[in-house]
């Protein structure tokens, strides 16, 4: 028999029936805020990971740091995603200058050119160029390309291709004879420091 002073011990009034339940109930509550805990405290982890991601992409695009790939080899071509110079006009020239030797570099000539610094973008810092020029049909995809994922950025707003007039045969003819094109780019001036 148990001795009337182990009958109201408090650790053995605790081991009752009648106490089990609370015991088991406060364990689970324990428990379930033990695993709220952790589920907020990964989620937070992953919140944080994409944030400083974020981040990082959007120093990589403003080009405060420079991206890199696995090998540590800089990706993407170099320079300064805006047009850069003191004033606008050296701005402009810059994008004329930019335009001039993709044509070239495409195998065209450029017949004539125009900077708009006063265009309708110009409050946003956009300086336009319109340039006629004759390239090879084969070489104009080429001067798409190299104007549009160089650097600085180059948007073009226009493009317009005439096919030259052909004397009566078709075929190589009109692969090597010149299309005029008319080309209207535009990119975003930064003032240089």
């Amino acid at each position: 028999m148990i001795s009337p002073m182990l009958r109201n011990h408090p650790i053995q009034k605790l081991f009752t029936r009648a106490h089990a339940l609370p015991l088991l109930g406060y364990a689970a509550l324990v428990m379930g805020l033990a695993v709220i805990t952790w589920l907020a405290l990964a989620s937070l982890a992953g919140d944080y990971s994409d944030y400083t991601a974020a981040a990082d992409l959007l120093d990589r695009l403003e080009g405060r740091k420079p991206s890199s790939e696995a090998s540590g080899l800089a990706s993407g071509p170099p320079g300064s995603p805006f047009l850069e110079g003191p004033t606008v006009t050296v701005a402009g020239a810059a994008l004329q200058q930019r335009v001039v030797v993709a044509v070239r570099d495409a195998g065209g000539n450029v017949l004539s050119s125009q900077v708009d610094l006063q265009g309708s973008q110009a409050k946003q810092g956009y300086i336009s160029l319109s340039a006629n020029c004759e390239v090879g049909q084969s070489a104009l995809q080429q001067l798409l390309y190299d104007l549009e994922s160089g650097m600085p950025f180059l948007f073009i707003d226009q493009l317009v291709v005439q096919m030259p007039h052909s004397s009566g045969g078709a075929g190589v003819e009109t692969e090597a004879a010149r299309m005029r094109v008319q080309i209207d780019v535009s990119g975003q001036w930064q003032v240089t420091k």
